[in-house]
């Protein structure tokens, strides 16, 4: 019976979890803010002065490319919604995937969700199912893996990990794509169709290019936050802070996120200055994420009123 206890407490816990994930993401964000309150609280002088110190010129470059990574996700995910069955039309698409991409400010299941409700809400019709939804998200998820593993030796330095960590990682993750090609050849139906985008060589090469840019994008926007308010990092620094924080945001923190990511891998270059970059790095990223989303306002209601004012 003592046995029986705790299984079913973890059981209960994992029900309580799944049913209030909002509350654990505004705990575990409050939690990581308030840590890092603690620690910066007496260097808040040199935080303010960095924070600062950033161009309006940068920010502006730095929100610009953060919509331009919206708008290639948004695109590889209606390549793989057109390739899973869906019709829905692009700028339809794109309107759910902005109201999405504002959740993901605070945990990138969270927006996922989002963004598939509203798709669903706009478009019920021209849409495949929720569970196909969900797995036409994964062709995506899967060729961002394979670049994390390819690029992980980035975190070698900054994390001190083993270096035959990263080989390891590539492994596995080529040994997943293989296995799971080889299993889509016998699966077609259901769930299998969201990931249809993965059994033709056109459209697989598309999204694979449409993720690359997209990543590229975000690697470059992190090397000129850094550089502009005067942390002079490489590339493959910039490489490591993405890697880490798409492997952090799969944590309920939050908004918190890249103040704790650019303090996890870029410490040692000044704390208070790489907490700085990495809150402006969330506030132009938030920024983008609005900009995108008043654009799906503004076009949204534009259809409206045209579709009122046409004649019949």
């Amino acid at each position: 019976m003592a046995a029986v206890r705790p299984a079913g407490g973890w059981r209960r816990l994992r029900a309580w979890a799944r049913r209030h994930p909002a509350a654990i993401t505004v705990a575990g964000s409050l939690i990581v803010a308030g840590a890092l309150v603690v620690g910066l609280w007496g260097k808040r002088g040199e935080f303010a002065s960095a924070f600062g110190s950033a161009s309006f010129l940068i920010l502006g470059a730095a929100v610009v490319l953060q919509v331009i990574w919206l708008v290639a996700r948004s695109e590889a995910w209606h390549v793989c919604v057109g390739a899973a069955g869906g019709s829905v039309g692009r700028r339809r698409l794109y309107r759910a995937a902005s109201v999405g991409y504002l959740g993901n400010l605070f945990n990138s299941n969270f927006g996922l969700a989002v963004r598939i409700a509203a798709l669903r809400r706009s478009a019920p019709r021209e849409s495949p199912k929720p569970s196909v939804l969900v797995a036409a998200e994964l062709p995506i998820v899967v060729i961002e893996l394979v670049l994390a593993a390819l690029l992980s030796f980035t975190l070698i330095g900054p994390l001190g990990i083993a270096w035959w960590i990263p080989p390891v990682c590539l492994a596995l993750a080529l040994a997943a794509i293989f296995g799971g090609t080889r299993l889509l050849r016998y699966r077609r139906e259901g769930i299998w169709k969201g990931l249809n985008v993965m059994r033709g060589l056109q459209s697989r090469n598309l999204i694979i290019g449409l993720v690359v840019f997209a990543v590229s994008a975000q690697v470059l926007r992190n090397w000129l936050v850094l550089e502009g308010i005067g942390i002079d990092i490489s590339l493959l620094d910039a490489v490591a802070l993405l890697i880490a924080a798409a492997a952090v945001g799969l944590l309920p923190v939050g908004p918190s996120l890249g103040a704790a990511t650019a303090v996890l891998i870029l410490g040692a270059n000044g704390v208070a200055v790489v907490a700085a970059a990495g809150a402006l790095l969330t506030a132009t990223g938030a920024v983008g994420a609005l900009c995108f989303a008043t654009w799906a306002l503004v076009d949204r209601f534009t259809c409206t009123r045209a579709g009122a004012l046409a004649p019949g």
